[in-house]
């Protein structure tokens, strides 16, 4: 309790000489006349920023809190705020992405900032800014000194030690954070453009462009298609085409990606037991026609998966809606899509006299295709904002996790979100039930949401032995989700299993508007779709109460995931 008391002292202090220090008036401590200047102990900053880092320091941007616990804002041992580079896209509306390995390139609106790893040298249009502390890199991420961010984008902070609270406020005059045009080509996050073939995988290409997008520029890798279309659970043939919840389906079950130079295409052979390189563990589903949610997920994480209809089977055919020398695509008639492709980027001011057939009004996104580079401009081209088709179907691969981030997955959805069970009303709990393997601790749940502004309840019950149990829960999480889509939950603490046990996550859903709002597996009736529901263990109850076995009772399973960590290697890797 002592030492408590000492941490709270040393923090009051603390607080009183950071404000002056980021005013640039603390050097020294107030010394009589005749005295010797006593400077500042730097280990003081060391304990306090280890308390102050324990407590979460809690973000606020223009009131909004922005949480994100896998990457908290921290204070270095030398007493200077740092902000986890993952945070500048949700908290600032900012595109941050490390160029070469090691020189951040940062862009809101009109301004652009870039900084060296290592460097307190900040150039912001050009003009250069000293910084507080350098660009550090720890455990594979970056942390930005909070000045970079106050500098580059005009923001001022005031920092409240009681609540551990950092409050940032927007002193600029620009209004807006998206620029009239973005591409992908330009930024050097442009996925290399592929050859589909006469085959019918136009969806596992874009799947697969869009997800490697996200990962640029960063990471530059090719995925494997063949092993999209011919490694999933639903067992159609290349030339009988698909859709992106098939995609959605295969990689959130961690059956891949997997590298292209594993598993080449076009040769009708996929090898057996390969492993994904990496864990897709958000998804989301983008509202129909908001261009203004295209815009900011293109901008600030990756590409977007989306579909338009064409009469064109390959690069090499005729279309009255497409005009060729211009590489500009427009369709205003009624056929529904059949075909995707990736938006990479936009141009509001792209002149509708370039369209073979003159859309109402300017402006069209910058589409990547997949009929190799002899289409369009080297395999991009240009899409109208007002064809009919595209932006309605929207998906982002919007969460690319490391396959050490979690050791184990539980799932009995192989075939992901194929239909949706409710009671006629926008909410339901649903459960799914596990056995543990050895040594291991549950660390997150993941599951989708069918609409926009679903909420969320994560339970956890331990020692499972029947449905009456499902009443013990205790709760893990809780949230809002702003789109439709799939998410992975990170438990604040995890929960240790024992060797064997049966253990039930569960959620309480609430979709606006809907009136079945828990995605399910099921068979399909004209038995095109053959789910597996033998696997799984899952329920559905109205009020949490009274339960239901939705595989004896609605011949489905729900789709609810859980994701586990060894405990002995989480043990080895904290020490």
């Amino acid at each position: 309790m002592r030492r408590r008391h000492v941490y709270l002292a040393l923090l009051a202090v603390l607080t009183v000489c950071t404000l002056l220090k980021s005013q640039k008036r603390f050097t020294y401590e107030s010394v009589e006349k005749g005295s010797t200047a006593a400077f500042w102990q730097p280990d003081w900053f060391s304990i306090i920023s280890g308390e102050i880092n324990r407590r979460r320091i809690h973000l606020r941007v223009d009131g909004q809190e922005i949480t994100e616990k896998r990457f908290p804002v921290r204070m270095s041992a030398e007493g200077h705020f740092l902000i986890p580079l993952p945070l500048l896209a949700e908290g600032f509306s900012c595109s941050a992405h490390v160029y070469g390995g090691k020189r951040l390139v940062m862009e809101r609106g009109v301004t652009r900032a870039e900084i060296d790893e290592g460097s307190r040298e900040l150039s912001v249009n050009g003009k250069t800014v000293s910084l507080e502390t350098e660009l550090v890199k720890e455990d594979g991420l970056y942390y930005l000194p909070l000045s970079a961010v106050e500098q580059a984008f005009s923001y001022k902070r005031d920092w409240n030690a009681a609540a551990n609270t950092m409050e940032l406020t927007y002193t600029g005059r620009e209004t807006g954070y998206l620029p009239d045009r973005y591409d992908y080509r330009e930024a050097g996050r442009a996925p290399q453009v592929k050859n589909q073939g006469s085959l019918g995988t136009c969806w596992a290409f874009a799947s697969l462009m869009a997800l490697e997008s996200r990962l640029l520029p960063e990471q530059n890798v090719s995925f494997s298609e063949d092993h999209m279309s011919l490694r999933n659970s639903f067992h159609m043939d290349q030339n009988a085409g698909g859709e992106y919840t098939m995609s959605m389906a295969y990689l959130l079950a961690w059956q891949g990606p997997v590298l292209e130079e594993q598993d080449v295409y076009g040769d009708g052979y996929s090898p057996p037991g390969l492993k994904p390189v990496c864990h897709v563990q958000e998804i989301q589903v983008l509202p129909s026609k908001d261009y203004e949610a295209i815009k900011r997920a293109v901008y600030l994480y990756g590409g977007v998966q989306s579909s338009l209809y064409t009469s064109m089977v390959t690069g090499k055919r005729d279309s009255r809606y497409y005009n060729k020398s211009q590489g500009a695509y427009y369709y205003n008639g009624n056929a529904r899509p059949n075909h995707d492709v990736v938006i990479i980027g936009w141009d509001d001011g792209y002149a509708r006299e370039n369209f073979s057939v003159a859309p109402e009004a300017d402006g069209a996104f910058i589409c990547a295709n997949s009929w190799g580079g002899e289409f369009g401009d080297e395999g991009y081209f240009y899409v109208s904002y007002y064809d009919v088709n595209i932006g309605i179907h929207n998906v982002l691969y919007s969460r690319v996790d490391e396959t050490d981030r979690f050791h184990h997955i539980y799932q009995s959805d192989l075939c992901g979100w194929v239909g949706q069970l409710g009671y006629g009303r926008e909410n339901a709990y649903f459960a799914n039930v596990y056995t543990a393997g050895r040594g291991e601790e549950l660390a997150a749940a993941g599951f989708y949401a069918t609409g926009p502004d679903t909420s969320y309840e994560v339970y956890v019950v331990t020692g499972f032995e029947g449905s009456a149990q499902l009443g013990r829960r205790r709760l893990m999480a809780s949230g809002k989700l702003e789109s439709a889509g799939f998410y992975t939950i990170d438990f604040d603490s995890p929960v240790a299993l024992a060797d064997g046990e049966k253990f039930a996550v569960i959620v309480n859903i609430a979709t606006p508007g809907s009136v079945h709002p828990v995605a399910i597996e099921y068979n399909s009736p004209d038995k095109k779709l053959k789910a597996d529901i033998s696997d799984g263990e899952g329920y559905i109850s109205f009020r949490g109460t009274s339960w239901e076995r939705v595989e004896e009772s609605q011949k489905c399973n729900v789709c609810l995931k859980a994701y586990t960590r060894d405990r002995e290697r989480e043990e080895k890797h904290e020490r």
